[in-house]
């Protein structure tokens, strides 16, 4: 780069596929949680647990793409399989006429963000520095998720125009796959940079290379991963609360919105003071955020929480992998790889706690992730000093 301000045009190029693949996937995401247990009948611990294995699968093989990618340094390739695979699996929503067709679609569909996951990412840091590395992140994932606020907002004109209805619903799957396809096909006109290629290794030989500061931000994220719980309780919240179904969708779009508008600011903030003080940001909004939903009782307090838990999004789904890339230089695929499959693995126990917390009461669900977030924040400061990456500008 000519110049360590400016962002990669392939950056945006990236955000345009990601963009295209949430309009698709969000579509789908904001109704599903009301489709699976209103019109599909299912419960909410079964809710539980078909979010947490989607969790779980979407961060399934994370660490062999990851770690393929950095062996072969064939990035493109590995990102638009994963691509390719979800949109293949979204075929099988069309014919969701049960409560295990709809799961086997949410947990299969994940497996295709598995794959791409890791070396998307590390496709993504190997066109940006030290300087911009905050900046880049945060402008995909704005691109990234406008998709999900155009995507929410095209469900919600298809419910509106044709009615809350089985049928309806599956029209509006058959539209989603329209922007999945063609993301795939324009991910294969986007250049890649080459990458220096790593020795093969096992998982365990693998965290052993890793350095101190990488391993306990891993420790931090598998405790704070605990305190998960799926998207579609704080849609069933909204739902509680008084919203109609399409009016949920539009809240999905809301919380979108505000992850589009603060996400490349909150980039350049980590930038410019450090992703550590972000990472601890981060985590209190959480912890405010699920004190929020405890006393929420108004359409309009769950407006306002929607948009927290969308500044909150910003930080966790870009700056997160800006700080590992930051911690680990080299094997950035094999890293996020690993960082994603432990959250993952986490994610699935801890959905099942929520959906059993929120059978026996909504807001036990939301106490516990407070009460987590903040054990979260006392270890993240336990060993502070051991958080100054060892930068390697590219």
């Amino acid at each position: 780069m000519k110049s360590r301000a400016i962002i990669n045009k392939d950056v945006y190029l990236l955000g345009i596929v990601s963009f295209l693949t949430d309009v698709s996937s969000e579509m789908i995401f904001a109704v599903f949680s009301i489709f699976f247990t209103v019109i599909l009948g299912a419960s909410t611990v079964l809710l539980g647990f078909i979010e947490g294995l989607a969790d779980f699968a979407s961060s399934s093989l994370d660490y062999i793409s990851g770690v393929i990618s950095d062996r072969t340094g064939k990035k493109r390739l590995l990102t638009g399989i994963g691509y390719g695979f979800s949109t293949l699996a979204k075929v099988i929503l069309i014919f969701a006429n049960s409560a295990f067709i709809a799961s086997v679609f949410r947990v299969v569909e994940r497996f295709g963000k598995s794959v791409r996951g890791p070396p998307k990412d590390a496709w993504l840091s190997s066109l940006t520095n030290k300087s911009n590395r905050g900046l880049s992140f945060g402008v995909h994932k704005a691109l990234d998720k406008a998709g999900a606020v155009a995507g929410p907002l095209i469900a919600y004109f298809i419910l509106s125009s044709f009615g809350q209805t089985k049928e309806t619903f599956s029209l509006l799957f058959k539209i989603a796959l329209i922007p999945a396809a063609a993301a795939v096909f324009f991910l294969f006109f986007i250049k890649e940079n080459p990458t220096k290629k790593t020795e093969r290794e096992n998982i365990f030989k693998a965290y052993k290379t890793m350095n101190e500061s990488y391993k306990h931000y891993l420790y931090t994220a598998g405790i704070f991963s605990i305190a998960y719980f799926s998207f579609g309780f704080l849609l069933l919240k909204a739902y509680l609360v008084g919203y109609a179904i399409k009016d949920v969708v539009l809240l999905f779009a809301l919380f979108n919105l505000s992850l589009v508008i603060v996400a490349a600011p909150i980039g350049k903030l980590g930038d410019y003071i450090g992703r550590k003080k972000i990472m601890y940001i981060e985590y209190i909004i959480y912890a405010f955020m699920s004190i929020g939903f405890i006393f929420a009782s108004t359409k309009f307090e769950v407006l306002l929480l929607f948009i927290l838990f969308g500044i909150f999004y910003a930080i966790d789904e870009s700056q997160s992998k800006a700080y590992i890339s930051d911690l680990e230089s080299v094997k950035r695929g094999t890293a996020i790889g690993l960082y994603n499959f432990t959250t993952g693995v986490i994610y699935l126990p801890a959905s099942l706690i929520a959906g059993y917390l929120w059978q026996i009461n909504p807001n036990f669900t939301f106490i516990f992730a407070a009460a987590l977030s903040i054990i979260t924040i006392i270890f993240f400061s336990s060993k502070a000093r051991l958080h100054q990456p060892i930068l390697n500008e590219l």
